[in-house]
């Protein structure tokens, strides 16, 4: 008896588990998580992240929908990475009277394919009129390009060079005159800078200089310039539509996924648990109601409704949560357990404490509950996995709040903005990854208590 007892303990229970291979192996998967958990609770703020995520200017530094820097690797090239240039820039005065400065920045490209974008942040103070800019771009063949002259909006502006069509022409025009035809390929901004001109069409690697003369009007008025290539590849989980990294959304859906999860599975189950002893103790009138309504609730098409109260009501994902739970309170556990409950109260020990005078909810609470409960241990384990699924299949539905960034959100923004048609797998098989191993590591795991909580599995 005191040996059934210990295997039923904590200590019991850990020692049963690392006893079975897919015991260890769904441990190690939970130690990946929790330290995963950690991590981002400290390092990345809740508040911050929220902000940050749905803030579209704080990513405008970042390349578009770059893939991440490992699956460069699956390519076979090295794919280019962003290039900042500001801190390989020198100054040099040409004139004091009017104030001309030119800035020049100097940098290797030995990347095997084209950069996607190019723009340059600008920082001014002037008096009376914004600066005036001439910006040319030197090859590593030492041909210099004159691209645009532009004068500055504002004392904090952008220049978009891939937007500015006078480049287009400027640079087919310096095309033309290298290879004597006409390109044979729509020429952009990006592709006519870096494209080689000896005849393959291919990328010219080499030093590559950019010039930028500014003409100030006044000889107190200041300017600073920060150019930046944009990669086509960035960080450990690449970057979505809105240049926002999606490494801060794997993150952050991993407590905000399990969390939700975890705490509608333990929840369900303890209401269909406390409903079903109260169901198959009391029996008569009581015991009918509750059959009745959990008979109510099984025909009731679950998602269809979730999906309209979430999309009448834009719930966020914690008010979800408490649908969820008043939408699950007469599940068919409830049945389930109530015939667990029917052969414990036959029980000899629950006779004798009838005989000792215990009272009903002393019995339900002490007696009856505590001996149903490591059955339905394993089933709580197992649906786990299944709310989390729900968060994401609501979510790819566009019916729980846009803000939150979570798994199901991360596949939502993808699938609206055809990932996969596009070529960026990676922003479907990063999340949808973390969910398979969510269910797998929850899976196993319920598996091994089951075994431990019921002999005759133990056997086979």
């Amino acid at each position: 008896m005191n040996e059934e007892l210990s295997i039923y303990s904590l200590k019991g229970i850990f020692k049963e588990i690392l006893r079975y291979k897919i015991g260890v192996f769904s441990l190690i998967i939970f130690a990946f998580f929790i330290v995963l958990i950690i991590y981002t609770i400290i390092a990345i703020p809740y508040d911050k992240t929220i902000s940050l995520w749905n803030d579209s200017q704080a990513w405008l530094k970042y390349p578009r929908n770059a893939i991440p820097v490992w699956w460069g690797f699956f390519t076979g090239k090295n794919l280019p990475k962003n290039i900042n240039l500001s801190n390989k820039g020198s100054l040099n005065l040409i004139s004091q009277n009017p104030k001309k400065i030119e800035l020049i920045y100097s940098f290797n490209y030995n990347y095997d394919d084209f950069p996607t974008e190019f723009n340059i942040f600008f920082k001014s103070q002037y008096k009376n009129e914004p600066p005036i800019l001439r910006i040319f771009w030197e090859k590593p063949n030492k041909d210099k390009i004159f691209l645009l002259e532009h004068q500055l909006r504002s004392e904090e502006s952008t220049l978009y060079l891939g937007n500015e069509t006078s480049i287009e022409d400027k640079l087919i025009e310096y095309l033309k005159s290298k290879l004597e035809y006409y390109p044979p390929y729509s020429v952009t901004v990006v592709r006519g800078l870096f494209v080689d001109t000896s005849g393959n069409l291919n990328i010219e690697k080499g030093e590559y200089k950019l010039h930028i003369e500014v003409e100030l009007k006044d000889k107190d008025d200041t300017i600073t310039a920060e150019p930046i290539i944009y990669g086509k590849v960035h960080g450990i989980a690449g970057t979505d539509h809105l240049r926002r990294p999606l490494e801060l959304a794997l993150l952050w859906g991993t407590p905000i996924d399990l969390s939700f999860g975890l705490g509608a599975a333990i929840s369900i189950t303890l209401l269909h648990l406390i409903l079903a002893t109260i169901s198959g103790w009391f029996g008569g009138k009581v015991d009918s109601l509750i059959q009745r309504l959990t008979e109510i609730y099984m025909v009731l098409p679950f998602l269809p409704l979730m999906i309209m109260i979430s999309l009448f009501y834009k719930l966020t994902i914690w008010k979800l949560l408490f649908v969820l739970i008043f939408l699950s309170l007469f599940g068919s556990g409830v049945k389930t357990q109530r015939a667990l409950v029917l052969q414990v109260k036959t029980l000899p020990y629950i006779e004798a404490a009838k005989a000792y005078g215990a009272s009903n909810w002393r019995i339900v609470f002490l007696y009856i509950i505590p001996k149903i409960l490591p059955p339905v241990i394993p089933n709580l384990i197992i649906s786990i996995p299944a709310y989390v699924f729900l968060e994401a299949i609501l979510s790819i539905f566009g019916v729980l709040d846009p803000t939150q960034p979570t798994w199901g959100r991360i596949i939502e923004d993808a699938f609206q903005n055809g990932a996969l048609y596009k070529g960026y797998y990676y922003w479907v098989l990063e999340p949808s990854f973390l969910l398979i191993l969510t269910a797998v590591s929850f899976a196993l795991l319920g598996f091994v208590i089951d075994r431990i909580v019921n002999p005759r599995l133990k056997e086979i």
